[in-house]
């Protein structure tokens, strides 16, 4: 059965309008959640709002501050924050389209997958769809979720289209403040010919199920040990070593690898070393 959809409306390109429906693409039943409680009874904790003046404070009489300075508030209420809510146009309009390169990942947010919204939209979106892979090409634009406008981007995924949420400009900080200032010291021919070996000779096809959630795996574990009235195996990790010669520690690590290539014959370093 296919999920439900969170969100209904239509992909809009110029004078092309296709009926659609948005599915969220990220699983997050299988995640374990735990609750507040009392450590003596274990009941679970309920939440008080505080004055320090008044004391406890009931939901209805709660109103937000935007603090301009010290103790000084700019004070809304939801009536005014709704006020300033965009309405949902249930209309994506992809502004433009961008060769997939040219979208940095530092703005990828949330995924979501496209799907046509009934029979009479699947021809029109099978379309969109195909010519979007041919062209090699990301479709730009805008959706309202949840009361919020965020900039999307819009590729072909199989059958459907994955849709993901894009972080606005302004939310990211600029990588010039933390990378200025390194220094860019004179490289060891030989050590980075040695690097690139270490790299060639890890590279595989990516994976995802090779790297699962190990602590979400950890913590199950724990839970099953305790409700069996087992202690809890503690697994602490190898300390990492320190670096006391790059070179050789290069070497070592292109001779561990290269052990685990008996399928290939490994490139010879200095061959990378242009």
């Amino acid at each position: 059965m296919k999920p439900r959809s969170i969100w209904t409306g239509h992909l809009k390109i110029s004078l092309l309008t296709i009926p659609i429906r948005v599915y969220a693409a990220l699983n997050e039943a299988h995640k374990i959640t735990f609750n507040q409680l009392h450590k003596d009874c274990h009941q679970r904790l309920k939440q008080n709002l505080v004055c320090p003046i008044h004391g406890k404070v009931e939901r209805e009489h709660i109103v937000k501050g935007y603090e301009v300075e010290k103790d000084r508030f700019v004070v809304m209420d939801g009536a005014e924050l709704d006020a300033v809510k965009l309405e949902t146009t249930h209309t994506i309009d992809l502004a433009q389209f961008i060769p997939p390169e040219e979208l940095d990942p530092v703005f990828l947010d949330a995924p979501y997958f496209v799907g046509p919204d009934g029979p009479v939209s699947v021809e029109s979106f099978a379309v969109m769809r195909e010519a979007l892979h041919r062209a090699n090409r990301i479709g730009i634009g805008r959706v309202v979720l949840s009361g919020r406008e965020k900039p999307v981007a819009i590729k072909p995924l199989g059958k459907g289209l994955l849709m993901t949420t894009l972080r606005h400009a302004a939310e990211l900080r600029q990588p010039s403040a933390y990378f200025d200032d390194l220094a860019q010291p004179q490289l060891d021919p030989s050590q980075l010919a040695l690097a690139r070996q270490l790299i060639e000779n890890k590279t595989a096809k990516f994976d995802p199920s090779v790297f699962a959630d190990r602590y979400q795996a950890a913590l199950l574990e724990l839970i099953k040990a305790k409700l069996n009235g087992h202690p809890p195996i503690q697994v602490t990790d190898a300390p990492a070593g320190q670096i006391v010669n790059l070179l050789e520690a290069l070497k070592q690590s292109v001779e561990e690898t290269a052990k685990a290539l008996p399928e290939r014959k490994p490139r010879k370093a200095k061959a990378l070393a242009a």
